[in-house]
């Protein structure tokens, strides 16, 4: 049978289309603390990611700390990072990418009422103030990370700095703990779940808190590349409520215990060391509910890093932020669950 060249293009659609369902877009996001990063705990209720497989192919990578993503964003081996307000400035400023945006929230430090991180000495040091951390070793999980930055603005608005007066050495915050109990360094930087870890609390007391030093921040967010989003953009807005409807899940009282046994149970901790605090005001970190990051929050924090001479310059986070992606998430969500709007 002769094909026309109607027939022959609508056959050309079809074929798209089918390799469109057959092969959704992947995208690739980046977190560092279990549970703590969302993008770890999302595929544990996988029938709240009603759109995975099927619109969008979501694969979740480990990475070491915030600032270790803004080589794979750049080389194009991350799609999404889960990054600090600090590592985000240092990519637009330092590694020059300009097309970088803010998707969405994941978690505030310092929220009034909510966890901040807490930067940690022996219970038996004799450092009892900030000032007293002279000519001592300091540990950070990772430079131009937003703890790092927390620690540093706190040093030097005791006079002191890296080097000089203090010695700062990285350590990846899972061994956080054992540094400070063999006595390898004098303070630590640690977050949840780490900072949680009841045989940390048994031997070490809060010096400072991220929020002392810093204020509320948007401490961690969603970013993204302006070519993915433009190119992913429907499937990033189903990934988007579905991440919504997930984390609406976890933070919901009423399935506080189900989400404690899937932590625990990822995370390979017992149940009773992540019931008291994890997904509570008390005890973690604000998660905003409609996923939408607190730009005000981002933006005090960028200054912050300029005033303290950290950043050459201030950053317009209105310039470097696209939230329809995440409003139109949230549109589909409220679409489907008849909840009004706020």
């Amino acid at each position: 049978m002769r094909l026309t060249t109607t027939s022959l293009a609508l056959a050309a659609i079809l074929a798209s289309s089918a390799i469109s369902r057959a092969d959704p877009p992947q995208i690739r996001v980046g977190w560092v603390a279990p549970v703590a990063n969302f993008a770890s705990i999302l595929l544990l209720k996988p029938e709240l990611m009603t759109n995975q497989g099927k619109t969008y192919d979501f694969e979740p990578q480990h990475f070491a700390s915030t600032p270790t993503m803004i080589p794979a964003l750049a080389a194009g081996d991350l799609d999404i990072a889960t990054i600090s307000y600090a590592a985000f400035a240092t990519a637009i400023e330092n590694a020059g990418m300009e097309d970088l945006r803010v998707l969405a929230d994941e978690f505030q430090d310092g929220v009034d009422g909510y966890y901040s991180d807490e930067l940690m000495v022996l219970k038996d040091s004799p450092i009892k103030t900030v000032d007293d951390l002279k000519g001592k070793v300091a540990s950070t999980n990772g430079a131009g990370g937003a703890i790092d930055v927390a620690l540093r603005v706190m040093l030097k608005k005791h006079g002191l700095a890296d080097k000089r007066d203090v010695t700062l050495i990285e350590i990846g915050l899972p061994n956080e703990r054992a540094a400070l109990a063999e006595h390898k360094v004098d303070l630590i930087t640690s977050a949840i779940p780490f900072s949680q870890d009841p045989a940390l609390r048994s031997i070490a007391r809060t010096l400072f808190t991220q929020k002392d030093a810093l204020g509320p921040s948007e401490m961690i967010f969603w970013a993204s590349r302006t070519g993915f989003i433009a190119k992913n953009r429907a499937a990033l807005v189903d990934f988007l409520a579905d991440t919504i409807r997930a984390r609406r899940f976890y933070m919901d009282p009423a399935h506080h215990a189900e989400a404690v046994r899937l932590a625990a149970d990822f995370s390979k901790q017992p149940p009773e060391s992540l019931d008291s605090w994890l997904f509570t005001k008390t005890g973690d970190y604000y998660r905003d509910p409609d996923d939408l990051p607190n730009m005000k929050a981002l933006q005090a924090n960028l200054d912050t890093q300029h005033e303290e001479g950290f950043l050459k310059a201030t950053l317009d986070v209105g310039k470097y932020a696209d939230l329809t992606v995440v409003q139109d998430a949230l549109k589909k969500v409220r679409a489907s669950d008849g909840s009004k709007q706020r």
